[in-house]
Order: structure tokens, then C-alpha cells, then sequence
């Protein structure tokens, strides 16, 4: 038989074959573009956003007599160099300023090493009891921490540590939320086979960690570093119960400007504004790096 004597049954029709045009899909290749409406939005919380620091280098800039007038100055005046370097002598601010510097670097330097340590090992090691060691971290950031500021004091003293650096980076140098939140990253970024891989190859605990885990966790670690950073450097309560006026930081430095019958604004405002200055130069020349982590961990992930 042939396949010209091929024939359907009488009940059954050739089904037709329709060729559809294919569609193309709406915005694909072309990138996308802000319209107007999302410039003004922008342009507006960026104008809330920077409107607290302009405000405070217009009142470092002016008199303390200017700034309890009304209506308040609205534009800079001429007084903001003599302002800054009344701040920087009254308040001792080179010896605040190598503190804070040596205080929130090594804060943020251990807190992302043990974090980013602790992070892996909840996420990816299997050992006993790791969900309740886990439970009782997270528990710890419940815990208001000025619960803790007699304790802790009364231990510091009996080291001998008062009035000393080490006694506010040492209880701050382990972050339960860091921990948290490494383990959470490294959950979904570090692929278990991988490490799996590096072990069959032959590479010990330390090379796991130095070559896989901590390439695979650097957007996570660069988040964290900068929240750490401005968190230490920012940092009041414990620094003033713990250091003096002989050896503070920063923030214990600022507290000790305007003093006096009528406090000077102006001087307290330079004083805020040096203070300042660190972390903004800080997110000028690491904020590109910053973002830029954190984009390859979104497309990564």
C-alpha cells in the first residue's frame, strides 16, 4: 500500500494547521526609562534625606545669637572654619577622632571575621544542637542592652579596663543580628556541592573558608561592615559610662561641647559636624564597592 491510498476514516477530518505570528514581547531588548514622575519622587527624599546635614553645616556656620532669632538663617554664613576649630579644641577632637577610628575598625573587623565565621557554621556544618544554639542568639537580641551596662561595667573594673579602648570594642566585637544575618545569606548564596567539591580536592577547614566561603559571602560582609561601622562609630550609651573626657571618642568628646550658662549652638553644630565627616567621606570612597556588592549578591542569588 502506498501512501497516496492512505485515507482517514469517514469520521475523522484533517485538523488544519494555523500559523500564528509570533508576538513580541513588550520592552524586550530595550531598557527600561525613569519618567518624570519618578525624577521628582527621587529628587524629593533626596532633598529630606540630605535637609538635617545642610541644616547643621547652615548653624555651624552662623553665631549662636543669629541662630536664636526668628525667622532661623536659611543660607550659610562665615564662621563655619572658626566654628569647626573652637569644636576641635574645646572638644579634643584629633585624640576622639583616632579613638573612634581604632574603636569602630576593629569593632567592624571582628564583627564581620566572627560573623561571617559563626554564619557559615549554622548554615552549612551539622553539629548537635545547632538550632538551639541558633534560638538562643537570636534570643540575645531581644534582651534591651541597658539591662547590661551595670554588670558589664562592674566586670570591667575588676579587669582593670576602665577608661581604656578595650573596654567598648570587647563587648561589641560579636553581633548576634551579624550572625543572624550571614546565616541567612549564606543559606541561599554558598551552594552546598561546592563546598563539597573543595573537600574532595583536598582543601582543609581554613582553605574552605579563606577560598569558598568567603569569596561566596563578600556582598553580605560588605553590608554588614558599613551597618557595623556607623553603628560603632554613632555608638553613646556605653563609650560615656565607660571612657572620660581624657580619652573618649567621638561621641564622648561632642558631649562635653557646650558647656555653660547659655550652651553655644553654633559650636555644638561644627563639633556634630566633624563628627560627621568620617562617615560621609567613608561611604564617598567605599560606597561604589558597597553597592556594587550588593548588586552582584542580587543577581547572584
Amino acid at each position: 500500500m502506498t501512501t497516496s491510498e492512505l485515507t482517514l476514516p469517514q469520521d475523522q477530518a484533517p485538523v488544519p494547521v494555523v500559523h500564528r505570528p509570533r508576538r513580541r514581547v513588550m520592552g524586550a531588548g530595550k531598557q527600561l526609562h525613569a519618567g518624570p514622575l519618578t525624577y521628582v519622587v527621587l529628587v524629593v527624599f533626596a532633598l529630606v534625606s540630605l535637609a538635617p546635614l545642610v541644616w547643621t553645616a547652615i548653624a555651624a556656620s552662623r553665631t549662636n545669637t543669629r541662630l536664636a532669632q526668628t525667622p532661623p538663617p536659611l543660607w550659610f554664613g562665615g564662621n563655619l572654619f572658626k566654628n569647626l576649630q573652637t569644636a576641635w579644641d574645646q572638644a579634643g577632637m584629633g585624640t576622639a577622632m583616632f579613638n573612634s577610628t581604632v574603636v569602630a575598625g576593629t569593632i567592624t573587623i571582628g564583627t564581620v571575621l566572627f560573623s561571617t565565621l559563626a554564619g557559615f557554621a549554622f548554615a552549612k556544618l551539622k553539629f548537635r544542637f545547632s538550632s538551639t544554639l541558633l534560638l538562643l542568639t537570636i534570643g540575645t537580641m531581644m534582651i534591651p542592652p541597658q539591662l547590661a551596662v551595670v554588670p558589664l561595667y562592674l566586670w570591667m573594673a575588676d579587669l582593670h579596663w576602665s577608661n581604656h579602648l578595650q573596654t567598648v570594642i570587647l563587648p561589641t566585637l560579636v553581633s548576634a543580628f551579624g550572625t543572624f544575618f550571614m546565616r541567612q545569606y549564606l543559606v541561599q548564596a554558598l551552594p552546598t556541592e561546592l563546598i563539597e567539591a573543595a573537600r574532595v580536592d583536598g582543601a582543609s577547614s581554613l582553605r574552605v573558608v579563606w577560598h569558598v566561603v568567603f569569596p561566596a559571602a563578600r556582598p553580605a560582609m560588605a553590608v554588614l561592615g558599613l551597618l557595623t561601622f556607623v553603628m560603632a562609630w554613632n555608638d553613646f550609651l556605653w563609650p560615656i559610662i565607660a571612657l572620660n573626657q581624657q580619652n573618649p571618642t567621638v561621641q564622648v568628646a561632642l558631649n562635653s561641647l557646650g558647656t555653660g550658662y547659655i550652651p553655644d549652638q553654633s559650636v555644638i553644630m561644627a563639633g556634630a559636624l566633624l563628627g560627621t565627616l568620617p562617615l560621609l567621606i567613608a561611604f564617598l570612597l567605599f560606597g561604589k564597592q558597597i553597592v556594587g556588592g550588593i548588586m552582584q549578591g542580587a543577581v547572584k542569588g
